[in-house]
């Protein structure tokens, strides 16, 4: 039976009863209202409002360029479209590094003025404390760990993050003070398939894998990536389900044609 027709708001509490009776948990990204329509009623069980916005709606290299602005535009406009799923949104890069206080007060935006249910943070022991800050004002918080693409200019590169045993065991420490910090589920993205299942499985609350392997409590991937509109990016973990793109560009020329060729509007189409 579709978990959605039981389920009338998805909450961090039911992400976790998920994760104890062994039911994958759902996730796409979404920034929109017509998209996030479209996705609450497919009946997905949490909602990202990413900053990977910065790469597929604003065409920045990487997601360090969006404001805190943006994605409380962004996550409003999801939200106003959302009946069932968790949305959660992505503190942007530059709103909690380092200061704790900048951490909760951005936190604090998101959810007073977009509505949403919970953020994400990417980092491990070094943000504990924001983490914490954010927590005990009563905001839900994801972790994210692995390819953390905020730190892009420091790795250099996009691949697997995690394969040597420093990085590795460095993981397993961080992945384990973010649940005691109090997060309700943690990203682990582009990381070993042996190394999500061994995290996975030494936790309690609920991970979600991107290139991550299959035994993650759940799956992620960017919707324009699911859904072909991302002209030329296919990496090993990108399951794509349809090409918009070549569907969208097809329609595109037939309505060239149609304009130029005077058979639009027709007599049916005009008042």
């Amino acid at each position: 039976m579709s978990v959605h027709k039981e389920i009338k708001r998805v909450t961090t509490h039911i992400l976790q009863e998920m994760k104890e009776r062994g039911e994958k948990i759902s996730m796409l990204t979404a920034y929109d209202y017509s998209m996030a329509t479209i996705l609450d009623d497919a009946g997905l069980d949490v909602l990202l409002v990413g900053d990977s916005a910065s790469n597929v709606m604003a065409g920045h290299e990487t997601t360090l360029p969006i404001t805190l602005d943006q994605m409380i535009y962004h996550a409003a406009s999801v939200i106003r479209a959302v009946k069932r799923a968790f949305v959660v949104v992505d503190l942007p890069f530059g709103s909690y590094q380092g200061n704790s206080k900048e951490a909760l007060n951005s936190a604090i935006r998101i959810m007073k003025e977009s509505g949403a249910h919970g953020v994400k943070l990417e980092g491990g022991e070094e943000i504990i404390e924001s983490v914490q800050r954010i927590i005990t004002a009563g905001i839900p918080v994801m972790g994210h760990l692995g390819l953390t693409p905020q730190s892009i200019y420091k790795f250099g590169t996009y691949t697997v993050r995690a394969k040597e045993e420093e990085e590795a065991n460095k993981l397993k420490t961080d992945v384990l003070a973010l649940q005691a910090a109090g997060c309700f589920a943690i990203v682990l993205e582009k990381i070993p398939a042996a190394l999500g299942k061994e995290v996975t499985e030494s936790l309690n609350i609920p991970t979600i894998g991107i290139g991550a392997g299959q035994h993650c409590d759940g799956q992620v991937l960017v919707v324009n990536d699911m859904i072909g509109l991302t002209k030329g990016f296919k990496p090993r973990f990108l399951r794509q389900y349809i090409n918009l793109y070549d569907e969208i560009l097809g329609a595109a020329q037939s309505y060239i044609r149609d304009v130029k060729g005077n058979d639009f509007p027709n007599e049916k189409e005009q008042y």
